[in-house]
């Protein structure tokens, strides 16, 4: 996947603020429509390393939290914006050319997390770069990486992905073209007339017959 120029239910939320946080999923849902047209997307999601749930099934698992971008590094872009600031410089114009979006899993932050105006839920408003010296707490959460690039879909990675991600991703032209069964070549016959197959069927006399003054048509 190369970047260039959450559905819900009563989750426990996470602790706004900011804390220490690991990349650990990176989810190609491919182009979806939104309120401004259609945008290809990517969920990003954190580990939250010093902070873990203590609530239901997941209780003692880190907190996890995730973001929709555009994949796009358009200077005017959210996504590019984020990346500047976690990795604590600008893109080079070769790395505008094609930035691996893999290369920012697996990489700390500073994760800031306020709660959002409309629902009061938490939500990632930020990220930079960790100060010098300091340093994340071992990744806990398996690393996830879905792409619906045709070098990159793994159906394993999708069959794991929960039902919510899943029917978006369905939904994209991008893994519809992907799963789109390929017509199969039709092999070509010979040029030759005489090498044409005979058809079945009664032998036909084309021996000459007396002219009526009709021509054929």
């Amino acid at each position: 996947m190369l970047w260039k120029s959450n559905g819900g239910g009563d989750f426990e939320q996470a602790p706004l603020g900011t804390h220490v946080a690991r990349c650990v999923r990176l989810i190609d849902i491919g182009t979806q429509e939104g309120e401004y047209g259609s945008k290809r997307q990517v969920v990003v999601s954190w580990e939250l390393c010093d902070e873990l749930m203590t609530q239901g099934d997941f209780a003692g698992q880190p907190f996890l939290i995730s973001k929709y971008f555009t994949q796009s590094l358009n200077e005017k872009s959210n996504l590019r914006k984020w990346l500047i600031t976690w990795r604590g410089r600008d893109f080079t114009p070769e790395e505008l050319e094609g930035f691996d979006a893999k290369n920012i899993l697996g990489v700390p932050c500073l994760l800031s997390i306020i709660a959002n105006e409309k629902s009061g839920k938490s939500m990632a408003s930020g990220a930079m770069k960790l100060t010098k010296g300091h340093k994340a707490p071992a990744q806990i959460t398996p690393t996830v990486f879905f792409s619906l690039e045709p070098g990159e879909f793994d159906r394993s990675v999708f069959d794991g992905l929960s039902d919510y991600y899943r029917t978006m991703i369905e939904a994209s032209p991008e893994y519809q073209d992907l799963i789109k069964p390929k017509a199969k070549p039709v092999p070509a016959g010979p040029t030759d007339p005489d090498e044409w197959p005979a058809e079945d069927g009664p032998e036909l006399d084309f021996s000459e017959e007396e002219d009526d003054g009709n021509p054929d048509f």
